[in-house]
């Protein structure tokens, strides 16, 4: 019997710290974007299990209108998928507010992460972690892969001090923390510093300055505690 407790305890734990991230109870995180109070869009990521395989497809769309007229709009999708708790490969694309889309595939190998985007086919370091703020593992590292491009942008990420927010009209205690990340040669604008709230590992919110108008976007969490 104690053979048996063992065993069990064994293989939960290892189903529960094999993932890189927490997987909710109904395998989706919800969130809106907000600019000015109003909801400008919304990003959604499912947590899809296939086997061995975790598929995190998330979908990101932002439509801003001026008197019912588009005055900017972004779009999103992709689909990674981990393996064990590693990062194995990507499909994703992005379309943005002007002429620019981007198709990004990217696969692991034996020695490399390959992957293809706004900078053609790179070799990548098989351990690089895509951008994806639900995932806190990447505040920990000096390099990320960008999804939307398929570039590698360096990173620099600073703890600040632990502060109560209100989602959901709950009060809950988060870990606060500013990241900020390189410029590549190729972009319009500066890349904008990002402020994250997570309780207990799971993204709450973030907000950062539109780079354009510096108006404040909110990302806030609007199915957490229902």
């Amino acid at each position: 019997m104690k053979y048996l407790f063992t065993l069990i305890l064994a293989l939960i734990s290892f189903s529960v710290y094999s993932q890189p991230f927490p997987i909710p109870d109904d395998k989706e995180v919800s969130y809106d974007v907000i600019r000015k109070k109003k909801t400008i869009g919304s990003l959604v990521s499912k947590f899809i299990q296939e086997d061995e395989k975790l598929i995190l497809h998330s979908v990101l769309n932002i439509d801003v209108k001026v008197l019912f007229f588009p005055a900017y709009q972004f779009f999103q999708e992709s689909k990674e998928t981990w393996i064990n708790g590693e990062f194995v490969s990507i499909d994703g694309f992005t379309d943005f507010e002007d002429d620019r889309e981007y198709k990004i595939i990217g696969k692991d190998t034996e020695k490399f992460f390959i992957v293809s985007g706004m900078d053609g086919e790179l070799k990548l370091d098989k351990d690089i972690l895509p951008l994806n703020y639900w995932n806190m593992s990447i505040l920990d590292k000096e390099e990320v892969f960008d999804t939307q491009k398929g570039i590698v942008r360096k990173i620099k990420v600073r703890k600040l001090k632990s502060e109560k927010i209100k989602i959901n009209e709950k009060t809950v205690s988060a870990e606060k923390f500013l990241f900020n990340a390189s410029k590549n040669p190729k972009d319009k604008g500066p890349f904008p510093e990002y402020t994250l709230w997570y309780h207990e590992r799971e993204l709450l919110k973030m907000e950062f300055k539109n780079p354009k108008d510096k108006k404040t976007i909110k990302i806030i969490r609007n199915d957490w505690g229902k």
